[in-house]
């Protein structure tokens, strides 16, 4: 069985189950499996032909193998990637954009963003796992626009899960808040805190971290800080290059991200076996991964609104996973560079943990106007209207080695972001059928400081 430790502790042997239902290690650290399994790539290939379901239960079954999930693993993921909740015959298609490359599609689930691969089956997990519990689970998470409607829309309406969700009040699109806030299912607490991203992220983590208020609340974690998002993004990397396109090859891929857990899990599906080239991290202004990689100095900076809202982050909390490894499982080391940015707004990888990233990843960074631009020449040039943020991973895939082979991950629908669209080709994006009607829908959330007493004081109420 794999078991798992804090990046903070120097060892540790917790359960699947256990680093699922509390989201956040009790020491302020994130869950890491002590082992990976191999992926036997070939078996992989040969599942493919029965579909997404069928490969995601080939590259889980080792995680859940020995744990008390076990016996329920092959249904929840089949029901997770089934045709009632992507709307694709796929789940994932590829689609080749000539000269711009290839797009992985992500946003074919209910809420149209990559986040639906993970908080489908994370919503499924919490219900298996709540009867473990002496009170119904709390999810409290912070969002930058995506993870808060797909984790809502994942756990509306479930007996043993409540959902509480903080977004920056003003910096997310209309269409990503009226997604979370036209729910009115009473399991459902949308907070709007008057702050950035980085502030809901820094009240979510000072909630954890105050033990007695979260064993009394029994609060989980739903964004990518818990371990089973991770665990479930690796398996689109894995589905991408198993496709008949890339029998024998290594293509590389260009990742939109803020938060670093997408990228980070194209990481592992590497480490597991998956033949993956480069990975790129595809940022907008808000540069720290890119910052980091230049100069090996982690810090922190006023996140700036842009026209990709989702990755308006300047404290990637994923790379904390990252430095466990770059510091060759240290985790002293990684807790003294987590406590000197708390302090001081910055750490200075070593020299050793920089050449260690630097052999990972490359990063590159896009403004609007590179936005604005490539969504104007994809569209010209074949059709194919993108978002802002998988416009980003199309900038940054130029800088890569034979452009026209890289996948981009395409990791929201157009239709969340009109007003970039209309910019770029001139015209509204549609909204898809099952979302007809989101802008007439009544809206209900809470407007907070950003303040740790008050924030306790809604869940208390709540």
């Amino acid at each position: 069985m794999i078991t798992y430790r804090s990046t903070r502790a120097p060892s540790g042997a917790i359960t699947l189950e256990t680093a699922i239902a509390d989201g956040l290690a009790r020491d302020g650290g994130l869950n890491v499996p002590n082992t990976l399994p191999h992926l036997d790539m070939d078996a992989v290939r040969a599942a493919a032909a029965n579909g997404y379901a069928a490969v995601a239960e080939m590259v889980l079954a080792p995680f859940f193998k020995g744990t008390r999930l076990e016996a329920e693993a092959g249904r929840l993921i089949g029901e997770t990637y089934s045709a009632d909740v992507f709307r694709h015959a796929d789940v994932a298609p590829l689609t080749s954009l000539g000269k711009h490359g290839t797009v992985l599609e992500l946003f074919h689930g209910p809420t149209l963003a990559f986040k639906d691969f993970a908080l489908q089956l994370l919503g499924r997990l919490f219900d298996a796992l709540s009867g473990a519990q002496s009170g119904p689970l709390t999810i409290l998470g912070a969002t930058s626009g995506d993870t808060g409607s797909a984790a809502i829309e994942a756990c509306r309406g479930r007996d043993n899960v409540r959902i509480v969700m903080l977004h920056p009040k003003g910096r997310v699109s209309e269409v990503q808040r009226r997604q979370m806030t036209t729910v009115v299912e009473d399991n459902v607490l949308n907070i709007a805190v008057e702050g950035s991203f980085d502030d809901c992220q820094a009240l979510v983590k000072a909630a954890f971290g105050d033990l007695d208020f979260r064993d009394r609340m029994h609060l989980t974690a739903v964004h990518s800080i818990n371990w089973a998002r991770i665990m479930a993004q690796i398996v689109y990397y894995v589905w991408a290059v198993v496709q008949p396109a890339y029998v024998g090859k290594s293509p590389s891929f260009s990742v939109p991200t803020g938060n670093f857990g997408d990228i980070y899990a194209g990481y592992l599906a590497r480490r597991m076996g998956a033949p993956i080239g480069e990975l790129m991290i595809a940022t907008n202004a808000n540069d720290i991964l890119v910052r980091t990689l230049e100069t090996g100095a982690y810090r922190k900076a006023a996140a700036e609104p842009s026209l990709s809202p989702s990755m308006d982050i300047q404290v990637a909390s994923n790379f904390e996973r990252l430095l466990l490894d770059a510091y060759g499982g240290d985790a002293a080391a990684v807790a003294a560079n987590l406590t000197a940015l708390k302090e001081a707004g910055v750490f200075q990888l070593s020299a050793d943990a920089l050449a260690y990233v630097r052999s990972h990843f490359r990063a590159s960074r896009a403004s609007d106007a590179d936005c604005i631009d490539v969504m104007t020449r994809v569209w010209a040039d074949t059709g194919y209207c993108v978002d802002p943020h998988t416009a980003t991973g199309l900038v940054a895939a130029q800088a890569l080695e034979n452009p026209a082979e890289v996948i981009t991950l395409g990791t929201a629908h157009p239709a969340k972001f009109p007003g970039a669209v209309r910019q770029a080709i001139g015209e509204d994006p549609t909204l898809p059928p099952h979302m007809a009607g989101l802008f007439d829908r009544p809206e209900r959330m809470t407007t907070l400081p950003a303040d740790l007493g008050a924030l306790k004081a809604a869940l208390e109420a709540f």
